[in-house]
């Protein structure tokens, strides 16, 4: 689960860092620090996914990403497409985690 969701992070950091490159002829500079911001925090919150206060950050820095189709359009639908693998990196990592601990729990003879 926690690799999932730094993966997708990650991911979500260079999407940022190939937005503020369309946006800097376009825009001033507090959406070009915004989305600064927002990259560093992408890529500062994927190293503390152990914690469950790491899922919540990244909760809300999906909020954000979407946000900052305010700024860049684009970003409204790349926002909803990491949103959604966000959400499945949730689900299935729950899954991988409740097979982990029966297989350990269990081991198979």
């Amino acid at each position: 689960m926690r690799i999932l969701g730094a993966a997708v992070l990650a991911m979500e950091a260079f999407v940022v860092g190939f937005a503020l490159l369309l946006a800097k002829d376009a825009h001033h500079g507090l959406a070009i620090w915004l989305g600064i911001f927002l990259m560093i925090a992408l890529i500062l919150n994927s190293g503390i996914m152990k914690r469950r206060s790491g899922w919540i950050i990244g909760s809300i820095l999906q909020v954000g990403l979407i946000a900052y189709g305010f700024v860049l359009t684009a970003m409204f639908f790349m926002g909803a497409l990491f949103a959604g693998l966000w959400v499945a990196a949730i689900v299935v990592g729950r899954k991988g985690e409740a097979i982990r601990a029966n297989l350990l729990a269990n081991p198979p003879n």
